[in-house]
């Protein structure tokens, strides 16, 4: 009433209700009128007055009272209340809508509440009901959804089944969880899980629904998933998500209520107007304590305004599809639902249960064998740019070898001609590279130890000492101390003989094979310098103990100058952004390359903000920003046979780790521990603990690749935002199935390609090679019945180093001339190794001749061999790669060897020319033939060379092969 509160309560509550009294009619001059009912009372008399206190304030006979309609009265107080009321005669009025507007708008604390049970739900989705679907679905086990309802519901009141750190006592169910599938749905809020079991055959639709409640307030999330979806499923849904989305973006303070079943409409109106009659015919409602907070519909009628902390359950679906060529009852009718918990903020809608995705591709499975999917021959593509990413399915079936092989050669025959189309437009632009800055020189700044005189230490001694704050060492030189900096000295060395030390320091001198930028000789061209200078010494302790220390400042200041010179060809980066929220983290990741430094190297966590990555450990100088637009290409590598599972970014330009300089940064955890059995006895395998630690290996290796795989799909959906979707980022993960061994560095490593790379992210350094970047490929060492041969990668940079990756087997020669055929690029073979820098520098000079003579098509071994003449001519200046290139020193002296170098010489040239005409497989064919004449095919490998020397009737050594299988050369006639 107008200043007036009428409570009527027990006793017990009256002394609780006396601090309100007493406050309110000082702070706000309202009366709290309180009638106390004792035990035994029934009320009757505290209500009749206040029946009277009511009439007393109305101006007419017959006042009006608002009630809560449709809360009945519970409990036989309130019911005597509502009799009371009844035969009072007042006029009852609903005020249930005011209520529920008054307090639809929460406070922070209230939505604090919503987002807490909004993350609950969402995580109880994501981290227990769908592993648990997808075991039963790839098991094919039975459970009804009846089950999945009780198993779902106890995930719910303990949440740290689902990893969520909250109490359970705050938590609660808003409604039994919801599962259906098999062609029967509901999809009112008041559906039910029957005890039908789960039905996941093709093109089935599971649709799961939960609510969860944290301190009252509720949450609601509802997903749709797909199994081996048909055309019309995958369209049905693709519209729908739209249409949640586009309600979902309305929500925005004041628009109407109806504003989102509006944009849901038209959307589907636009896109799919045969969906319309199945759409739901509201959006959903309003929620916080109630689940379904009457007079916040969200319907086609409601034009009440939005206000800015309202929260709304966003449920929209399409009910009863009928699928047109499905024979199944339980495929034959399907319907879609989805829901989310929205937060009207003043920016825009806020989606509280986010974190459980809902993009076609995270809820659609497919589980058909890749024999039932149709084979169909990829066509011939004449692009250079560009990966087929299709081949990866087709790459491994079985065709006939002879129509491949044809096939092969027609699709290359193309790229052949388009590819020297594409590089004569390149060369014609001017287009040869800007090259990887191999031949760049390091500069150092001005060398000086004292400024002047002064600065200089003056001591009684003379002696060697060092000055490390100068950078300096003070040399005894006739009477005086001389200072040299550092950077001057080349190597010391000390040595003892007959009690004596000697030390010898070697400066870095013009002349001396030391880049002349590292010398101020260009500032003082007439000066002379020291060269060398020795000291002897009786004190052998302490003439080592200087040499030590010259050494140590050395390689201090050799290493700060070399950082220091790397950093300043860094381009700058943009400085990270701090997430305001929680970001994505992984943890107890190691880096490659380490840190520098001493000490135990510690493990630290890769954390994603607004615009780039952030490695940090426990130490405060290890931190590595990575920022996204410095990201060319991303991998996420799980461990299948290796021991790590890792992420791998490929940078744009350098960054420093620690003190290296690098384009590679990797992040990993191993997934098992080294464990060296100190008994030295084998174990049987039937072992119990040899079982159980494997079985613990597999577990662990399981569970740290989810996690990575979690990270990955988290940072994707990141990358999908509308500020970072023009980058253009996404993981790569390489196809084992393609792989291949081969040394591309100094050690064997297993080399595999992704969609738009050729990487090998285990061993160290890493190989990343971008397919957009490759101009041709060349094959060598093919067709010499060798068990490896080797790719030279040839880059559109003609500037840039080629790319070898030398003795890989040849079983993988058809699978990777199979794998570069299907990614556009251009493959030759030859029988040897070329040289390829003076091949590249000839095409660089002159770009127009290389383009008339038929560009790349000097490589193709075909053409070649069918004309002997152009062969000879074409192995002209190509040498194999392990042959020196000759230093200028040999160049300038070459004038002055003889033209016959030894007697050894003169006898290989006479047999070569007794026997022009054969090839060394002629030759080889030639013995085993002998070999077999005689019938001694049991004789040993070396009976048979020299019955083979002899058949052929040459006085020369066995033929002895080089360590890559290679002939023994012959000798050039100068």
């Amino acid at each position: 009433m107008p200043g007036t509160v009428q409570i009527l309560c027990s006793q017990k509550k009256a002394l609780v209700l006396e601090d309100l009294r007493k406050a309110s009619k000082k702070a706000f001059s309202v009366e709290v009128v309180i009638h106390a009912k004792a035990r035994n009372e029934d009320g009757s008399e505290q209500m009749q007055k206040m029946l009277d206190a009511i009439r007393s304030k109305s101006e007419s006979n017959l006042p009006t009272v608002g009630v809560l309609a449709r809360e009945p009265a519970d409990g036989a107080l309130m019911e005597r209340w509502a009799e009371a009321l009844g035969d009072s005669g007042f006029n009852q009025v609903d005020v249930t809508a005011g209520f529920t507007e008054l307090f639809a708008v929460k406070d922070e604390s209230e939505i604090t509440n919503i987002k807490k049970a909004a993350f609950l739900s969402a995580s109880v989705l994501k981290k227990y009901v769908i592993p648990k679907l997808e075991v039963v679905i790839d098991e094919e086990k039975t459970i009804t959804h009846a089950e999945l309802m009780d198993d779902t519901e106890t995930a719910i009141l303990d949440p740290s089944k689902a990893k969520v750190k909250l109490r359970a006592d705050n938590v609660d169910i808003c409604y039994p969880p919801v599962f259906q599938s098999g062609g029967v749905f509901d999809l009112r809020p008041s559906a039910m899980s029957d005890d039908e079991p789960l039905y996941y055959d093709a093109t089935g639709v599971i649709i799961c629904a939960i609510g969860a409640r944290y301190n009252t307030y509720c949450s609601n999330i509802a997903r749709s998933y797909l199994i081996d979806a048909d055309k019309l499923q995958e369209k049905a849904y693709k519209v729908l998500l739209k249409a949640h989305e586009a309600a979902i973006h309305v929500l925005r303070p004041a628009n109407p209520m109806s504003a989102p079943y509006r944009a849901a409409v038209d959307f589907v109106q636009r896109e799919a107007p045969e969906f319309l009659p199945h759409l739901t015919k509201s959006v959903g409602t309003g929620i916080g304590i109630e689940f379904r907070e009457s007079g916040l519909n969200l319907n086609g009628k409601n034009d009440r305004l939005l206000k800015a902390g309202m929260s709304f359950n966003v449920n929209l679906g399409f009910h009863n599809l009928q699928a047109e060529k499905s024979a199944d009852p339980k495929t034959r009718v399907f319907s879609l639902l989805l829901a989310d918990t929205i937060i009207v903020r003043d920016k825009g809608p806020e989606n509280a249960t986010s974190s459980c995705s809902k993009a076609f591709s995270d809820v659609a499975y497919s589980f058909k064998d890749d024999e039932e999917e149709p084979e169909e021959k990829p066509k011939p593509r004449v692009e250079t740019n560009g990966a087929e990413t299709s081949y990866i399915k087709t790459a491994l079936r079985s065709d006939n070898q002879e129509t491949k092989e044809e096939l092969r050669r027609q699709h290359q025959a193309e790229l052949a001609r388009a590819k020297n189309e594409e590089t004569a437009r390149r060369l014609a632009a001017g287009g040869l590279g800007h090259g990887d800055g191999r031949s760049s020189v390091r500069t150092s700044g001005e060398m000086i130890a004292y400024r002047s005189v002064d600065d200089i230490p003056s001591s009684k001694d003379l002696m060697i000492q060092v000055d490390q704050k100068n950078e300096a060492i003070l040399l005894p030189i006739y009477g005086l101390l001389v200072p040299f900096h550092i950077s001057t000295v080349r190597t010391v060395t000390s040595q003892q003989d007959g009690g004596h030390s000697y030390i010898r320091l070697i400066f870095n001198v013009p002349g001396a094979g030391f880049s002349v930028n590292d010398l101020p000789s260009q500032k003082f061209p007439r000066s002379i310098y020291v060269k060398e200078i020795s000291f002897r010494s009786n004190d052998v302790r302490h003439s080592n103990q200087v040499v030590q220390l010259i050494k140590t400042l050395r390689r201090q200041v050799a290493q700060r100058e070399s950082e220091k010179a790397e950093r300043a060809t860094l381009v700058t980066q943009e400085k990270l952004q701090l997430s305001k929220g929680k970001p994505i983290r992984l943890s107890d990741l190691w880096i490659r390359p380490a840190f520098g430094g001493r000490g135990r190297k510690m493990t630290g966590t890769l954390e994603a903000h607004a615009n780039g990555f952030r490695y940090s450990t426990m130490k405060a100088d290890e931190r590595v920003d990575v920022m996204y637009r410095n990201i060319k290409h991303a991998f996420f590598q799980p461990a299948e046979k290796e021991m790590i599972t890792l992420v791998h970014f490929h940078l744009r330009d350098f960054i420093m780790v620690g003190n290296k300089k690098t384009k590679d940064v990797q992040f990993y955890m191993e997934v098992m521990e080294v464990v060296q059995t100190l008994g030295g006895g084998r174990r049987s395998m039937y072992d119990p603990d040899e079982i159980e630690e494997e079985q613990q290996e597999r577990e662990r290796k399981n569970k740290i690749n989810s996690e990575f795989q979690a990270f990955v799909k988290r940072i994707g959906e990141l990358w999908e935002q509308p500020h970072l979707k023009d980058l253009d980022l996404e993981f790569d993960i390489p196809f084992r199935q393609l792989g291949f061994h081969g040394v591309p560095s100094k050690s064997s490593a297993f080399i595999v390609p992704t969609v738009n790379c050729l990487v090998e992210l285990i061993e160290t350094p890493f190989l990343v090679i971008t397919l957009s970047e490759i101009e041709i490929v060349n094959l060598e060492r093919v067709g010499l019945g060798q068990k490896a041969f080797d790719m030279a990668i040839v880059f559109k940079d003609f500037k840039k180093d080629i790319m070898r990756i030398d003795a890989i087997p040849s079983t993988s020669l058809d699978g990777i001339k199979e794998w570069l055929n299907h990614m556009n690029i251009k493959y030759y073979e030859s029988r040897m190794n070329l040289n390829w820098r003076p091949i590249l520098k000839t095409i660089m000079d002159d770009p127009e001749k290389f383009i008339e003579d038929g560009g790349w098509e000097f490589l193709n071994m075909e053409a070649s061999d069918s004309d002997s003449e152009k062969s000879e001519e074409s192995d002209e200046g190509y040498e194999p790669s392990d042959l020196e290139e000759p230093s200028e020193s040999e160049d300038d002296d070459s004038d002055d060897v003889s033209v016959v170098e030894s007697e050894e010489d003169e006898e290989e040239e006479e047999d070569s020319e007794e026997e022009e005409g054969l090839t060394w497989d002629e030759l080889e064919a030639k013995a085993r033939r002998e070999d077999k004449e005689k019938g001694d095919e049991s004789d040993s490998e070396d009976e048979r060379r020299r019955r083979k020397v002899k058949a052929t009737g040459k006085a020369r050594a066995p033929d002895i092969r080089d360590s890559r299988g290679m002939p023994p050369k012959r000798p050039k006639v100068r």
